[in-house]
């Protein structure tokens, strides 16, 4: 058990870079996504290079970061039955879903985009488009992406098991902070609140209050 935790951390470690990493990414395509609405608006032109470049770095994000979702915990559950049962029953329902639905459908997904990526390479397939990219690059996105989701599952499989045998914690723990989802809650509600009131609203209490509800 203690050499497939250590692989679990060395899979954590791998995904934890590529989603820092991303996070970059995103603030590029910001940058990217800006300078072609100025060009295109001030100037009255465009780059279709530009264009696919932006479009190229956005499906990274989503494919790349999709591992690191998993890491953190933040991929949608609707676990309205689940969160019912006990924590083992939960950590058994976990295991259930990734060997029978996370891990078939990624391995599938990236076994199916490899040649599909191999024959654009092969072929050194380029844009349809005038001035266009290579297409190669994005497409080996799928099946990287898709690869690092697959170590993400075993990672998570591997915790599951590790804290039905008493030596990891709980893997969907996300800690004593507010998730994503309760953050953005409350600031919707604290908006509500000041629109309905005129009065600022304390986000923390509503936070709180938030996940007290949600429990």
């Amino acid at each position: 058990m203690r050499s497939l935790l250590a692989l679990s951390r060395l899979i954590d470690a791998i995904n934890e870079r590529v989603g820092q990493a991303v996070m970059w990414v995103t603030l590029i395509v910001v940058f990217i996504s800006a300078g072609n609405a100025v060009v295109r608006k001030v100037w009255h032109t465009s780059s279709n290079a530009w264009l696919e470049v932006q479009w190229y770095l956005f499906g990274a994000i989503f494919l790349l970061a999709a591992g690191y979702t998993l890491l953190r915990n933040e991929h949608v559950r609707v676990d309205i039955l689940a969160s019912k049962l006990s924590q083992r029953k939960q950590i058994y329902i976990e295991i259930f879903g990734v060997l029978f639905f996370l891990l078939p459908m990624a391995i599938w997904i990236m076994w199916l985009s490899w040649p599909m990526f191999m024959d654009s390479y092969l072929t050194n397939e380029q844009s349809s488009n005038a001035g266009g990219l290579v297409r190669w690059p994005v497409k080996l996105l799928i099946p990287v992406g898709f690869f690092l989701l697959v170590l993400a599952g075993i990672s998570h499989l591997i915790k599951c098991i590790g804290f039905l045998a008493g030596r990891c914690p709980d893997p969907r723990d996300r800690g004593d902070g507010p998730t994503a989802e309760e953050v953005l809650a409350a600031e919707i509600a604290r908006e509500a609140a000041e629109r309905g009131t005129g009065a600022p609203v304390d986000a923390i209490a509503v936070t709180d209050t938030t996940r007290q509800g949600s429990r």
